[in-house]
């Protein structure tokens, strides 16, 4: 059964500085989905710290933490029937040496590091980023 939802994308570091972002959003709203929130933002620390608690104590997390730090990040929320899954079948696998060709990391990542975009993985997780990264008022 289909239902509404709104999920969080980011596009990371290595997208942005890549000219990608345009790329991006397209690939999502040729799906079908709705931009309802868009906005480039220089994080800080304490806010990618939130993003990414629950890998908090991870041998990965500090890197994690580090690499979305280092430039730009554009947040958008997206809305549409099923949009969980249907950015995360969009987006392809997290590592970029096993997702599909015709996804955006299977098409444009360069690494498990550098994979271009964040997408949220279930609808908790989706309502706790979108939280993080959109204060009241910034999505429509």
């Amino acid at each position: 059964m289909s239902k509404l939802e709104r999920t969080l994308i980011l596009v990371k570091p290595d997208g942005v500085e890549r000219g990608l972002v345009g790329e991006v959003i397209r690939r999502f709203e040729s799906r079908g989905l709705r931009l309802c929130g868009l906005k480039i933002v220089r994080p800080e620390k304490a806010l990618v710290e939130t993003h990414y608690a629950e890998h908090a104590g991870k041998p990965f997390y500090d890197a994690l933490v580090d690499y979305l730090l280092s430039g730009p990040v554009v947040a958008m929320a997206l809305e549409g029937e099923n949009a969980i899954k249907a950015c995360r079948a969009t987006m392809g696998v997290t590592n970029a040496a096993d997702a599909a060709p015709g996804t955006i990391r299977g098409d444009y990542a360069l690494s498990i590091e550098k994979n271009i975009v964040h997408g949220s993985a279930d609808a908790e997780s989706a309502s706790r980023e979108l939280a993080v990264w959109f204060g009241a008022g910034e999505m429509v």
